[in-house]
């Protein structure tokens, strides 16, 4: 028996709570997987694991093993990687995953470039909004909106992402010059659920001075590519990542509308899981991608 592939299937088994995922993740079979692990109770000589059809759990002798090892192999996976690095050589895997609307335009080019100058390196880059598990789903990396409230996680602070209210000069021409927040509740809005609170509010700030403005969305979309088709064709305004947008400002596609009032920015954070070890690829991406995330128009380092 290979008692460490054995650890790693049992590992991974139970971070991703199946001997199916644990397969996929390993680039093996799952007979593979079945067969380290029974090899495995054999070696230790006590059930590991409690299968059901649904889920796998750990019994208490596999709970202290997990707790023992997967910070073992974790150390010597970063102690070879480390040494193959010494030569300035990055390979392996690298699996990323950020919200779609910074990861397509933004993320994605630095990964290129970071990639030009390691390309033994693969990147599985998975751009969604939803909020990964990063052990479970197997995840070196995340960039996240808003500080994250788990204890378990390291976090690199990117930058406030910051918000402005845009519209196409056709639409002010139609919809005529908005000189007042008042007037933002006669307008059409497009708008992601980010942009808006839950009673449909559009929270704008200047110094002190606050004006909440109820609004009439004609459309909501989770998708960047649609607001910004939207906002461009001049149907719609509405408030979006400054990030977005800053080259349809500069080329006069949209401008910002009441430019003196803020919105709501978001908090940004790239994060690891602190029960692994940092790998020198996910230091060297993160020492590489921090300073370009942060030299985004867009992200800065107050709200």
């Amino acid at each position: 028996m290979d008692l460490t592939l054995a650890l790693r299937a049992f590992i991974r088994t139970l971070e991703r709570g199946s001997v199916t995922a644990a397969a996929r993740d390993l680039t093996v079979s799952q007979p593979a997987v079945s067969k380290h692990l029974r090899n495995l109770e054999a070696h230790v000589g006590a059930r590991l694991l409690e299968r059901s059809a649904r889920m796998v759990r750990p019994t208490p002798q596999g709970q202290r093993l997990y707790a023992a090892s997967q910070p073992a192999l974790a150390a010597i996976d970063a102690a070879l990687e480390d040494a193959r690095t010494g030569s300035g050589l990055v390979e392996g895997r690298l699996r990323l995953h950020a919200p779609a609307c910074i990861g397509a335009k933004h993320l994605h080019p630095i990964v290129a470039a970071f990639q030009a100058q390691h390309p033994r390196l693969t990147v599985d880059l998975v751009l969604d909004s939803r909020v990964v598990d990063l052990v479970d789903e197997d995840y070196d990396l995340a960039l996240r909106y808003g500080r994250p409230a788990r204890q378990d996680l390291v976090m690199r602070r990117l930058g406030w992402v910051r918000r402005i209210l845009v519209a196409a000069p056709t639409y002010l021409a139609r919809a005529g010059a908005i000189e007042t927040p008042a007037q933002l509740a006669e307008g059409n809005f497009v708008v992601t659920n980010a942009a808006i609170d839950a009673r449909g509010v559009l929270v704008l700030q200047r110094g002190d001075e606050t004006a909440s403005v109820p609004v009439r969305p004609a459309l909501r979309t989770n998708n960047a590519e649609i607001l910004l088709a939207t906002l461009r064709e001049g149907r719609l305004m509405g408030p979006v990542q400054h990030l977005l947008v800053a080259e349809d400002l500069a080329a006069g596609r949209l401008v910002r509308v009441l430019p003196d009032y803020a919105l709501r920015s978001t908090d940004a954070y790239l994060v690891y899981p602190s029960v692994r070890h940092m790998r020198p690829a996910v230091r060297a991406f993160t020492d590489f991608a921090v300073p370009r995330i942060r030299a985004v128009e867009g992200i800065g380092p107050t709200a």
